[in-house]
């Protein structure tokens, strides 16, 4: 009596299970449409979202930063246009290398912060051919 009542179990369990596994999946979100780009004057589209991932990293900002909230195509924002002159700039210094490679970001002085580190801690370095600075004193 013990496998049949397995086998009746195992049957009812089976016919429960069944339906739910030939469900069709849930419907996928369709990917996320951006809005056509307006008023790039550096930027391709193509290199449009790369580059502003890029700078919400380099400087730890969101989007409002530069950009006004729901208009990004506005230049309301100062910040905008500096960080136009600064992507000029990465892209001259970036220029001069003959390998052609990137070596200069906004990453590179910004390292996650709006003002760039423009010295170590502790000062700026000595100029070329001084004598190093003492020691400091014992404790």
């Amino acid at each position: 009596m013990t496998d049949r009542y397995l086998t009746k179990s195992l049957a009812v369990i089976a016919m429960m299970v069944t339906p739910l596994l030939a469900q069709d999946p849930p419907p996928q979100a369709p990917p996320r449409q951006h809005p056509a780009p307006k008023n790039l004057k550096l930027l391709t589209p193509a290199e449009l979202m790369p580059a502003m991932r890029s700078f919400t990293t380099a400087l730890g900002v969101k989007c409002n930063f530069c950009h006004v909230e729901g208009n990004f195509a506005s230049d309301d924002k100062p910040e905008k246009e500096t960080a136009r002159h600064m992507i000029t700039l990465a892209r001259d210094v970036n220029s001069k290398f003959p390998d052609g490679k990137m070596h200069v970001t906004c990453y590179t002085c910004h390292r996650g912060s709006t003002e760039p580190a423009m010295a170590p801690e502790g000062g700026p370095a000595p100029p070329a051919g001084a004598p190093p600075p003492p020691p400091p004193p014992a404790q």
